[in-house]
């Protein structure tokens, strides 16, 4: 009989200690479209990012041409000028796919714009989402942007304008 009576208060006890846990939603991308600061750090990266290319699909231009140049040639060519003209090409070649990844590599000059222009913004809206999350008591806030395995959102849940108001948009 004590144990039951001493199992019963431990679950009554256990159960007041267990609280709901208040959750919400946000959109990341609805959030981030509607900060200038993000928009103008993003045509920057496109900016930067189209320049790169340009110069990566000018340097492929480059071996393209002098393979058809030589394509065109070879018949005149001694075996060691056909030699000389085919490393010359393979040299090249290896200097664009090294600029390529100079460029668009993990650690590539877009990747650092990227994270230079838009880090500070995802930052400023991470503690925009804290504060809210804090000032609402909520334990978890999910991210509804590109999250598959969100079916549906009520959007009673939905804290993204809130999120906004905090940014001060």
């Amino acid at each position: 009989m004590k144990k039951i009576l001493l199992i019963a208060i431990a679950l009554v006890l256990g159960a007041s200690a267990v609280q709901a846990q208040k959750y919400a939603i946000v959109d990341s991308e609805y959030i981030l479209r509607k900060m200038p600061k993000y928009k103008s750090a993003q045509e920057q990266v496109d900016k930067a990012s189209a320049q790169y290319q340009k110069e990566v699909d000018d340097t492929y231009k480059d071996v393209d041409d002098m393979y058809r140049t030589y394509q065109a040639e070879k018949v005149l060519l001694t075996d060691d000028m056909k030699r000389k003209r085919e490393e010359t090409i393979i040299d090249k070649e290896k200097a664009a796919k090294e600029l390529q990844r100079k460029y668009f590599g993990p650690d590539g000059a877009l990747f650092k714009k990227r994270e230079e222009l838009l880090k500070p913004v995802q930052d400023q809206l991470y503690n925009a989402i804290k504060d809210v999350a804090a000032e609402g008591g909520y334990a978890v806030i999910f991210d509804s942007a590109n999250n598959p395995s969100l079916i549906y959102i009520s959007p009673r849940y939905d804290k993204s304008d809130d999120v906004l108001k905090r940014l001060g948009l």
